[in-house]
């Protein structure tokens, strides 16, 4: 069974992050609130927790796996970051935006596509992702809690607790709802930038990148 970590979501006490960083550090995974979804989500540079997280999910090793960063300035160290896309990024984030970009030699190759060498990465609008951030000193894995063989999002907490109880380490309790609706995802390995997934906060992007491929 999971260890419970409850939070408060806004102010999260800095005693219980440093509990979770620990075990994050040791190669946990964990069940955790993010601005959008839930996430299950592990240390980025922690090879053997990664690898759980892809099997958990039964993500092949040529699917990239979202990450989240601190900052915008953060993102810069793992990936290659244009002007005309620093512009738009530094409108958007933080917030519920997934962005494509060409990785840097600082994102491991189980997260990254292999192929086009492309990485996901957000800059979360949420206290508690952002404690975990700072405390870590790295990256964190985000890959929304929807399991492969479920069909819709999980309309209550407790639902999706007893669900991944057995399958994570660590669950994050911060009394909040699950979440209904993912990022939007912006791909910026293509010019002109393009939309790809209409999730939270598409109606707020420039009306040339709301037109999907």
């Amino acid at each position: 069974m999971a260890e419970i970590f409850t939070l408060h979501p806004v102010n999260p006490q800095q005693r219980t992050i440093e509990q979770i960083v620990a075990a994050l550090r040791q190669g946990a995974i964990m069940l955790y609130p993010t601005d959008t979804v839930y996430a299950i989500g592990c240390d980025m540079n922690n090879k053997g927790a990664v690898q759980r997280v892809r099997q958990l999910k039964q993500l092949s090793n040529d699917k990239p796996v979202t990450f989240l960063c601190s900052s915008l300035s953060n993102i810069a160290h793992y990936a290659y970051v244009s002007d005309a896309a620093y512009r738009l990024m530094r409108r958007l984030v933080p917030g519920p935006y997934t962005f494509l970009l060409p990785a840097t030699k600082l994102v491991p190759r189980l997260v990254q596509n292999p192929k086009r060498k492309t990485t996901g990465i957000r800059v979360p609008n949420h206290a508690v992702s952002q404690a975990l951030l700072t405390g870590l000193g790295n990256p964190i894995i985000s890959t929304s809690a929807r399991l492969p063989d479920d069909q819709t999002y999980y309309i209550n907490t407790a639902e999706l607790f007893d669900t991944l109880d057995k399958r994570v380490d660590l669950i994050l309790d911060t009394g909040e709802p699950p979440g209904q609706q993912m990022s939007s995802i912006l791909d910026f390995t293509v010019e002109p930038p393009a939309l790809v997934r209409k999730g939270q906060g598409w109606e707020n992007l420039p009306p040339e990148l709301l037109a999907i491929d």
